[in-house]
C-alpha cells in the first residue's frame, strides 16, 4: 500500500502527555527548550552543534510537518496535557514501509528531565506505532555512552539486540562511537 494513503492520526495522548505533529508557531516553545538544553544536547545530537534560532527551528518544524504528510518522517512534539508546556521532541524516523519498521529518536527539555516524561512518551509512541501503523519492528538507536538515552528502552522492555562498533561519529564529529540497537516487535 502507498504510505500516502494511510490515514494516520496527527495527535494522541498518554496519561500526562499530548503528543502531536508540529504546527506553525511551535518554533518559539521548541527554541526556548533547545536554548535551555543546548549544553546537554551538544554531547549527543549533531543538530545542536550549530547555532539554532527561533526562525531556523520554526522552518525545520514546518519541514517536519510536510515530511509527516509525505510519510517520509514522523516528527512528534510532546506537551504536558495539564499546563500545555513543551516537554520534548520525538518521533518515528527512517520509516521502512515495506517492512513497517520505524526508529524512535528523542530529546527532552533539560528542565523537564527526571520526571518520567520521556519514558511515558516513548511508551506511547511505541504503542502508536504498533496500533496505528501496524509496525512489525520499532528500534531505538543510541550512542553507547549515552546512559540516559539507553535507560528508556531498557525500562520499557526493548530487547538490546547488539552493538554496532565504530558505527558513527560523536555528535561533534571528533571521535568514533559505538551504537546500541534496541528493538521491539509485536
Amino acid at each position: 500500500m502507498n504510505p500516502l494513503l494511510i490515514d494516520i492520526p496527527t495527535q494522541f495522548e498518554t496519561q500526562r502527555l499530548l503528543i502531536r505533529v508540529p504546527r506553525p508557531g511551535d518554533g518559539r516553545a521548541v527554541y526556548e527548550a533547545y536554548a535551555a538544553s543546548v549544553a546537554e544536547l551538544k554531547a549527543w545530537l549533531p543538530f545542536a552543534q550549530t547555532e539554532q534560532t527561533e526562525e531556523t527551528i520554526e522552518a525545520n518544524l514546518r519541514l517536519a510537518s510536510s515530511k509527516f504528510i509525505l510519510r517520509e518522517d514522523m516528527r512528534l512534539l510532546i506537551f504536558d496535557k495539564s499546563s500545555g508546556s513543551f516537554i520534548g521532541s520525538s518521533g518515528l524516523h527512517n520509516p521502512n514501509w515495506s517492512v513497517r519498521k520505524f526508529e524512535i529518536g528523542y530529546w527532552i527539555d533539560t528542565r523537564q528531565s527526571g520526571k518520567g516524561y520521556m519514558t511515558e512518551a516513548v511508551e506511547g509512541i511505541t504503542a502508536f506505532a504498533f496500533t496505528e501503523l501496524l509496525a512489525r519492528r520499532v528500534e531505538i538507536r543510541c550512542d553507547a555512552l549515552n546512559e540516559k538515552s539507553q535507560a528508556i528502552p531498557m525500562r520499557l522492555g526493548y530487547w538490546h539486540e547488539g552493538t554496532l562498533r565504530n558505527d558513527d561519529l560523536s555528535a561533534d564529529g571528533s571521535t568514533l562511537r559505538d551504537t546500541y540497537i534496541f528493538a521491539m516487535i509485536p
